[in-house]
């Protein structure tokens, strides 16, 4: 008689449930992560393919970088869609993707930096300079600049878009199990299905698609592109520091799946290990014309539902997402969603993007009472959204044309008020000499 398990505790070891179970469970935490991830190519204009093929090999360079110790799993990032619609022009510039893709694989690389700055120099001296103040505003910023693409989105089918609206805010707010868990993928699967009934769904790319072929068929232009162009530099100013934000909500994600599962993860096998893993996984999907891979929230919810916290279940989810992305069939099923679809998803994304970094700034308890914390955060929205409005700033050195976009001289501006103002006393608590999961405090 097997002997019965006790769930309460948590699996730490999934090979105690068997291997059906395991890969049942591996394609479970797949089809979590699967809606937010490939929303984002939808969204952008990248092949959805490449993407779930970037997030799986992404989550397993990433496991094999922080010793598989780490129950995290990489999909795309929300917080590029900013730089994405700046650089494409809302898409109008669908050519300029390349260069979007390489400035991801760039930002890739910032990681590494403070990678190599942590192990340096310790992770409380480097925090110093991305206190939640500046990363804080500068989250709320994307979501804010990615506003009207949602309106945009939506008035191409407003019935689809409220629908798919209203079964995401009730997934969340209502439902339970693993329902509150996949409200984006539940939320077009429902309108999907009222798009069919109302024929509001094309089919004709479906039966032209084949059942196997490689992902890796972008754009005719290439899979990114470097060179000395404007579109390249302006390109790479405009995404790099997007990092600077990704690397905070990097932070907070390890810092939850910590506290989730009773292991300090970010003292073992580090901060810098997880940050490089993240970093090299960038940096890889921008090469192969992906976006960028980041750590999932979705992941810690799964892992608090499920309680299995091995991370050999996180792999065979990567596994499946490598499988599935040679499927181009099933790609061109995911491109017939209708855009209004689209557009009620990004709806409520978009703003759930500024309102976490409302609730970056809310659960570091930044002081909005000293002007100095004021300041910083009133330059760097009105610089992020002013300058946007303007097509941002663009100059001239050595004969190149650059654009600075809002983002990026909110982000630079932001760095630089904080390293220079008096006051800074923000301090980064790795949890060292407790068994728990690191904070960030102020």
């Amino acid at each position: 008689m097997s002997e019965k398990i006790d769930y309460s505790k948590g699996i730490y070891d999934a090979r105690t449930l068997g291997k059906p179970r395991m890969l049942v469970l591996g394609a479970q935490h797949m089809f979590a992560m699967f809606g937010a991830t490939v929303l984002v190519p939808l969204l952008t204009g990248l092949s959805v393919s490449t993407t779930l093929l970037c997030a799986g090999l992404g989550t397993l360079l990433f496991h094999l970088i922080t010793g598989g110790k780490v129950p995290a799993f990489l999909g795309s990032s929300f917080a590029y869609l900013g730089g994405f619609t700046i650089v494409t022009n809302n898409g109008e510039n669908l050519e300029n993707l390349p260069y979007a893709c390489a400035a991801v694989a760039f930002s890739g690389l910032l990681y590494l930096v403070v990678s190599g700055l942590i192990s340096v120099f310790g992770i409380r001296r480097i925090m110093r300079f991305f206190p939640p103040v500046v990363t804080g505003p500068i989250i709320i910023a994307i979501g804010l600049i990615l506003a009207p693409s949602a309106i945009t989105n939506c008035e191409s089918n407003w019935l689809l878009a409220i629908v798919a609206l209203a079964v995401v805010i009730a997934c969340n707010i209502w439902g339970k199990g693993m329902i509150k868990i996949l409200p984006i993928l539940l939320g077009v699967l429902v309108s999907y299905a009222v798009a069919l009934v109302t024929g509001a769904v094309d089919f004709t790319a479906i039966g032209q698609a084949a059942w196997f072929g490689l992902p890796l068929h972008k754009a005719e232009s290439g899979l990114f592109a470097i060179d000395g162009s404007s579109a390249f530099i302006s390109a790479i100013f405009t995404i790099v520091p997007i990092a600077l934000a990704t690397m905070m909500e990097h932070i907070g994600d390890i810092a939850a799946i910590s506290a989730t599962t009773g292991k300090n993860y970010i003292r073992d096998p580090g901060l810098n290990r997880t940050l490089m893993g993240d970093g090299l996984a960038t940096t890889m999907a921008g090469l192969m014309g992906g976006p960028a891979n980041t750590t999932y929230g979705e992941n810690t919810g799964v892992l608090a539902l499920t309680k299995i916290y091995d991370p050999l279940v996180i792999r065979i989810a990567a596994v499946f997402a490598v499988i599935l992305s040679f499927c181009p069939k099933f790609e061109a099923i995911i491109n017939t969603i209708p855009t209004g679809i689209i557009g009620g998803i990004s709806f409520v994304l978009y703003g759930m993007i500024s309102a976490i970094g409302v609730r970056n700034v809310v659960e570091n308890n930044v002081d909005f009472t000293n002007s100095r914390n004021l300041i910083i955060a009133a330059m760097i929205l009105v610089s992020a959204l002013g300058f946007n409005s303007l097509g941002g700033i663009t100059f001239v050195v050595f004969g190149v044309s650059i654009n600075l976009s809002g983002l990026a001289i909110a982000a630079i501006l932001g760095i630089l008020l904080n390293a220079i103002l008096p006051g800074n006393n923000y301090e980064f608590d790795d949890g060292e000499g407790t068994g728990e999961g690191a904070s960030l405090r102020v």
